[in-house]
C-alpha cells in the first residue's frame, strides 16, 4: 500500500529514491528531509522504512538517538547555546540557566507559542567570542544575559 504524502513532504519520496541506494544512506535520507522539510513526519518514517527494508521502530530508534533530528515542525527560532569549554570558561553555564528561566523551557523543548526552542551545543567554532548562541543560522558572540534578553526582546517584536 502506497501511503500518500501531504503537500509539504513531496519531496520526501524523491529524497529516499535518490539516496537509498547508498552505503549507509538512512542517516542522508534523514538529513535530507529534514533539510527540505523542517521535520521528519510520521509518514516519512514509514516511507523510508518500507523502501530501506527496515522497521519503523528502527528507523524512530536512529532519529530519536541523535537530538538534532526533530519529528514535530520547528519552532520559529531555534536557539542554540554553546557548551564548549572556552564558552564555559566565559560564563556559559550561567547563560543556559538564564535562557531557560527566562523561556520556561529546558533544553530540546519548545515555549508553548511555538516561537523558541533551546538545545546545546558542543561548540559553534567562535571560542574566541564566547559564550556564544546560534538563532536559527544566525551566530551571535559575547553574549550576557542582558544581551540574551534584548535578543529574545527583538525576535518576539518581529512576526515570522
Amino acid at each position: 500500500m502506497q501511503i500518500e504524502l501531504s503537500s509539504p513532504l513531496s519531496n520526501v519520496e524523491n529524497i529516499i529514491d535518490s539516496l537509498k541506494n547508498k552505503k549507509g544512506s538512512l542517516l542522508p535520507i534523514l538529513h535530507a528531509i529534514q533539510k527540505e522539510v523542517g521535520y521528519i513526519a510520521p509518514q516519512a518514517i514509514e516511507r523510508i522504512a518500507t523502501k530501506l527494508k527496515q522497521t519503523p521502530a528502527e528507523i524512530h530508534g536512529v532519529i530519536s538517538f541523535y537530538h538534532q533530528f526533530r519529528v514535530a515542525p520547528p519552532s520559529d527560532y531555534q536557539i542554540q547555546i554553546c557548551r564548549a569549554e572556552a564558552c564555559q570558561s566565559r560564563g556559559s553555564r550561567q547563560l543556559e540557566e538564564h535562557a531557560k528561566d527566562l523561556l520556561n523551557i529546558d533544553y530540546h523543548e519548545m515555549t508553548n507559542d511555538k516561537k523558541f526552542s533551546l538545545d546545546s551545543v558542543y561548540c559553534l567554532g567562535n571560542c574566541a567570542t564566547g559564550p556564544n548562541i546560534r538563532v536559527n543560522d544566525d551566530l551571535h558572540g559575547r553574549i550576557s544575559n542582558e544581551k540574551f534578553e534584548q535578543i529574545i526582546a527583538n525576535l518576539n517584536s518581529k512576526s515570522k
